[in-house]
C-alpha cells in the first residue's frame, strides 16, 4: 500500500540527518518534508537526499507558518499523488521509526486512524521530561478528552499517527483552523464524529534529539479554546 510520511520542520537539519536513513528503510514509504523557512540548513540536507533517492520529498515554505498548515500542505500534496496511507511524525527523533510497522499492522484491523499512545493502560511512556512537563501534558489530554466526551483516547495530543486517505478526503482540510499542537486535537475529533474507526498503539516517546521545542504559551492557550470551540459546534 503506497504511504507518505508528512515531515513538518524548522531548524531539524541535525536530526534530519539521523532521521530519513531510519525511514528509508521501509521500501512502502516515501517521505515529504514541509520546512517553514528553516535558518540552519534544513533544506539543503533533504535535498541532498532527494537528489539521489526519489522517495525523499520537500515542500518549502517562505517562513514559520505553523505546524497545523503544514501538515494539512502535506496532506494535500499526498492526497493529489494517490498515496493510500498517511503518516506524522516529529522531526526531533522523539518517535521511533520501528513503530511504523505496528502501525501497518493496526490498520489492517480496519481502523482508519492509529494514534500512537504514550499512555495507553495507565501506563507513561515517556523518556527524559520532568515532572512539571508530563504533568502539562497528562492534563492537556485528560482535559480535551474530558470536554470532547472521548474518554476512551489517552493520548489525543499525540503526533505519531497514521490515517487511511479516505479520512483525510472527508474532513474538510481547508476549514481546519488550528495551527500548533491543537491541530491533532481537532483532527481526532474530526475524524470521531464522523464516525471513523479510531485505535491507539503504545509507543515511547524521547526527548528531542537536537534543537528547542516548539511549544510555547500562544500554542497552549490555542489548544485550550480549540477545544470548547470544537465541543461548541464552532470550528
Amino acid at each position: 500500500m503506497k504511504a507518505l510520511l508528512v515531515l513538518p520542520t524548522y531548524n531539524e537539519a541535525q536530526n534530519l540527518k539521523v532521521l530519513i536513513p531510519k525511514l528509508l528503510e521501509y521500501g512502502f514509504l516515501d517521505l515529504l518534508v514541509v520546512d517553514d523557512g528553516s535558518q540552519d540548513g534544513t533544506p539543503l540536507v533533504v535535498k541532498e537526499w532527494s537528489n539521489k533517492e526519489p522517495k525523499v520529498n520537500l515542500l518549502e515554505r517562505p517562513y514559520k507558518m505553523g505546524l497545523g498548515s503544514a501538515y494539512v500542505a502535506g496532506f494535500k500534496w499526498g492526497l493529489d499523488k494517490d498515496y493510500q496511507l498517511f503518516f506524522e511524525m516529529d522531526a526531533d527523533l522523539s518517535h521511533d521509526p520501528k513503530d511504523i510497522p505496528r502501525f501497518v499492522e493496526k490498520m489492517k484491523e480496519g481502523y482508519h486512524l492509529v494514534i500512537g499512545s504514550r499512555y495507553t493502560r495507565g501506563t507513561i511512556s515517556v523518556v527524559g521530561w520532568d515532572f512539571k512537563r508530563l504533568l502539562i501534558s497528562k492534563f492537556a489530554n485528560w482535559y480535551a478528552t474530558t470536554i470532547l466526551g472521548i474518554k476512551e483516547l489517552t493520548d489525543i495530543t499525540s503526533g505519531y499517527r497514521c490515517y487511511r486517505r479516505e479520512v483525510l478526503e472527508k474532513i474538510n482540510l481547508d476549514a481546519i483552523k488550528s495551527n500548533g499542537y491543537a491541530f491533532q486535537i481537532e483532527m481526532v475529533y474530526k475524524a470521531y464524529r464522523l464516525g471513523f474507526k479510531i485505535a491507539e498503539i503504545p509507543i515511547i516517546f524521547y526527548e528531542r534529539g537536537s534543537g528547542s521545542s516548539k511549544m510555547s504559551k500562544k500554542i497552549a492557550l490555542e489548544a485550550a479554546i480549540m477545544v470548547w470551540r470544537l465541543k461548541l459546534g464552532k470550528a
